[in-house]
């Protein structure tokens, strides 16, 4: 449930209600529900808080990233942060102001998962070299031995994953249906995930036991849902007119895209240890099951 005291959307029109859209919001954007921490934890956070600044003192890491930027001017720079992780030291990318979390959450998954691996005491990488890795991860992770006709599926999939590879440094559309943690309307951007066989979870759900709104959401996607909405709005069925209100509340208090039941869902779905990349927010988090 959005926290007390945030503004409720509005759905007057479908402008601001268009495909959800991973924008890669500020830390200052995002909600920090303390009942998110239960399941999920952010792979760049791992490691502990980063030291505080002195003073007016420049940090290391400021210093850094301006010598990064001179030496690679016009490309978006990310600091690697090396952890323990499993008792392995390695590495996590770690997030600039506007970065494109999908690219950051698929690579950290892969390096958690050491199936992408980085020179030793990397500091900085660019998103141009965080795109040739995973390219050159997805050609390498080709099935050796299957059949005829999987070789040709998974050719095609490769195709049309590579078609869309440049999206990860912006952002893609997904479009979420509120029945389940890993159903999403079907779309090309799904395929990366599929290829490279990276679970995508949401908790945006609505609770089954709650009729009312169970009959007002149905199967809709999110998209669906809006549309929905706004046509009820306009009907001269009053009973339409009340089943679109009850689903523009639904929208309006979950805005943060977590609900209680959702939450308990992932508890249950994500498996102990599993990597996989978390979507709320409109923003793309790498997310593990720890207890």
């Amino acid at each position: 449930p959005s926290p007390p005291g945030e503004e409720s959307r509005s759905l007057d029109s479908l402008e601001s209600f268009s495909n959800l859209h991973s924008c890669c919001p500020s830390s200052s954007e995002l909600n920090s529900d303390a009942e998110e921490a239960v399941v999920v934890a952010a792979a760049a956070s791992v490691g502990g808080p980063a030291p505080q600044p002195e003073g007016d003192r420049p940090t290391v890491g400021s210093q850094l990233l301006s010598a990064s930027k001179e030496r690679f001017p016009g490309q978006s720079v990310y600091h690697i942060k090396w952890v323990r992780w499993k008792e392995e030291n390695t590495p996590v990318i770690t997030q600039n102001e506007n970065g494109p979390c999908p690219l950051l959450a698929i690579m950290n998954v892969l390096l958690l998962a050491w199936k992408i691996k980085l020179p030793p005491m990397m500091e900085i990488i660019t998103a141009e070299q965080l795109m040739e890795y995973l390219g050159d991860y997805i050609l390498d992770a080709k099935p050796k031995e299957i059949s005829e006709i999987q070789r040709v599926n998974y050719e095609q999939n490769m195709s049309d994953a590579m078609a869309i590879l440049h999206k990860l440094q912006t952002g893609l559309d997904v479009n979420v249906k509120f029945t389940g943690v890993r159903v999403f309307e079907y779309t090309p951007e799904c395929i990366v995930f599929d290829l490279l066989d990276i679970p995508l979870y949401h908790g945006w759900l609505v609770d089954p036991q709650v009729a009312d709104i169970v009959k007002a959401v149905g199967n809709c996607s999110y998209n669906q849902l809006v549309e929905k909405i706004i046509s009820c709005k306009q009907s001269d069925n009053s009973e339409l007119v009340s089943e679109g209100f009850v689903a523009e509340q639904f929208l309006n208090n979950t805005a943060t895209q977590l609900t209680y039941h959702g939450l308990c869902e992932l508890t249950s779905a994500v498996q102990e240890g599993e990597l996989c990349v978390f979507f709320r927010n409109n923003h793309f988090s790498t997310m593990t099951k720890y207890k």
